[in-house]
């Protein structure tokens, strides 16, 4: 249940339109959308204003073709860590579902998207980082956040960055992508005033340990206030950098 449909029932609940009773029918009813093999949380954007998003990996092409097909009649959906087989069958069964395969995800939008005031700038220390770096971007536009990527401006040509400083720092919010040592989000998080994410990616030689070396070194970022999402977690990235517009935006409406 949207927020203006939840608004909607408690307002005719109110005026007397719909009794008590029904409309605690109504929000059992309409909390979970139970498919057998998935619980769909259809209250979720009510509560903290983000979709239920589904995680790819792990589930089955029909369980999220039967996911997309039954829920998109009820909000937008996206859907990360998914493969091309899954994405083909998906697309076959729901065919207004599209496909991301650099950012691994799917998305069916049905309801106008919201778009928010400000944007997300998401940086890349590599060309490598780009699929993570997509998953965020995608994520950003469902949730209603613009979000642009930076690409390949790592500490190994410094000056990348600073002919893009600008840019960076006209943005709301920053996610900064990288791997090897993760040392980008010292970096920019040393260059300007807005929040930073850093997510480091299994992006880089032996002794990156998949991604350990780049998630040791943002956790010890000497630039104070980095904050650190788990290894190639760009959704998660998008997710904290659209809290912080929808909190600087909350604040401008008080």
């Amino acid at each position: 249940m949207s927020c203006g449909s939840l608004e909607k029932l408690l307002t005719d609940i109110s005026n007397g339109s719909v009794s008590v009773a029904d409309g605690m029918n109504l929000l059992r009813d309409n909390s979970v959308l139970d498919l057998g093999h998935t619980k769909f949380d259809l209250q979720r954007p009510s509560r903290n204003g983000f979709p239920e998003v589904v995680y790819g990996e792990g589930k089955t092409p029909e369980q999220v073709g039967e996911i997309f097909a039954r829920v998109g009649s009820h909000s937008n959906v996206l859907a990360t860590r998914v493969s091309d087989a899954m994405a083909a069958h998906v697309q076959s069964v729901c065919p207004g579902v599209e496909y991301n395969a650099l950012g691994r995800t799917l998305t069916l939008i049905t309801k106008p998207v919201a778009w928010k005031q400000g944007t997300v700038a998401i940086v890349t220390a590599g060309t490598s980082d780009l699929p993570v770096a997509e998953e965020a971007q995608v994520t950003c536009h469902m949730l209603g956040v613009r979000a642009k990527i930076l690409a390949d401006v790592g500490v190994a040509g410094i000056h990348r960055l600073l002919n893009n400083l600008p840019e960076v720092r006209a943005a709301r919010a920053i996610i900064v992508v990288a791997g090897m040592e993760g040392a980008l989000a010292s970096v920019v998080g040393g260059l300007v005033a807005q929040p930073v994410v850093a997510v480091p990616t299994s992006v880089g030689y032996g002794a990156s340990f998949a991604g350990l070396s780049a998630l040791l070194g943002m956790l010890t970022s000497c630039a104070s206030g980095v904050t650190v999402t788990n290894i190639d977690n760009g959704f998660g990235a998008a997710c904290a950098a659209c809290r912080i517009i929808n909190a600087c935006e909350g604040s401008h409406n008080t």
